[in-house]
């Protein structure tokens, strides 16, 4: 499983650096349809990795609350590989022609709005 959460982050950091985006669109349902998450964990989970590293965990302190909706070892790991992902993700992305980024994430955003469609 650390494994897994630590994959999570990594691609959600290239993703970043690419494309600059991250929790909502890949940890969100990577969480769910890899680490089996329900959503409520899922959401909470990526807000604490995506905040803590800026001091302003107080959407992830909610869902905790709110019925410890939140796994703060899973959000530590998911972070680490986002960080080391992001910079991958940024050296990818400052050596692809901008109309070729813009297609990469338009397949992006079409596949994952197929899979949460079709679930």
């Amino acid at each position: 499983m650390t494994l897994l959460l630590l994959a999570i982050g990594l691609g959600a950091g290239v993703l970043s650096g690419i494309f600059g985006i991250g929790g909502g669109i890949v940890v969100v349902p990577a969480l769910i349809y890899l680490a089996k998450m329900s959503p409520q964990q899922a959401a909470g989970t990526s807000l604490a990795a995506l905040v803590l590293p800026l001091g302003a965990a107080i959407g992830a302190a909610t869902y905790y609350r709110a019925g410890h909706h939140l796994e703060i070892k899973d959000a530590l790991l998911i972070s680490l590989g986002m960080a080391v992902g992001a910079y991958f993700g940024a050296q990818i992305a400052t050596h692809v022609d901008a109309v070729v980024l813009k297609r990469m994430f338009a397949v992006l955003m079409v596949g994952m709005a197929v899979k949460l469609w079709v679930g």
